[in-house]
């Protein structure tokens, strides 16, 4: 599937002018020229220039907005595309009831499973990485995961 360049430029244009437009809530410093708001309006503006610039050229190219390629058409390969915002979607519902460590291992061993890795081989690297994953963050870096069913265990 391909976008149009002046179809995802708009849609960047909008993301940045909404960024611009947030900045406008963020409180001021006393006594400062610039405040927390000063670095997302420079991304904000390079993000629209660069959106302009792919509205410019989508439109001089006059193609379809959307273009389906083959692999569409195809279930299998569909539903392999659909299954990443699907993981994600999945984590966002199951996270907290069950825990990061069971949902992670849940979520990659589904995904290893279904992109063809032996179950030998895939069980125990979804084990090691939520493993790794919950120690980097939680550990390390102090980040605050959901602890679900693993509660009286961490």
């Amino acid at each position: 599937m391909r976008l149009n360049d002046a179809l995802l430029g708009a849609i960047l244009l909008g993301f940045a002018g909404g960024v611009w437009w947030l900045t406008t809530f963020f409180p001021a410093f006393p006594g400062q020229d610039y405040g927390p708001n000063l670095f997302p309006r420079i991304l904000a503006a390079g993000i629209g220039f660069c959106a302009l610039m792919l509205v410019l050229r989508g439109v001089r190219a006059r193609g379809g907005l959307v273009v389906l390629e083959g692999w569409t058409r195809e279930p299998a390969r569909l539903l392999s595309f659909l299954a990443i915002p699907g993981a994600a979607l999945f984590y966002i519902l199951l996270s907290d009831p069950l825990g990061f460590i069971p949902t992670a291992f849940i979520l990659l061993s589904a995904l290893f499973l279904w992109f063809k890795a032996r179950p030998v081989l895939a069980l125990p690297v979804a084990a090691g990485m939520a493993l790794m994953v919950h120690w980097f963050f939680a550990g390390l870096m102090r980040v605050p995961l959901p602890r679900g069913l693993m509660d009286p265990f961490l």
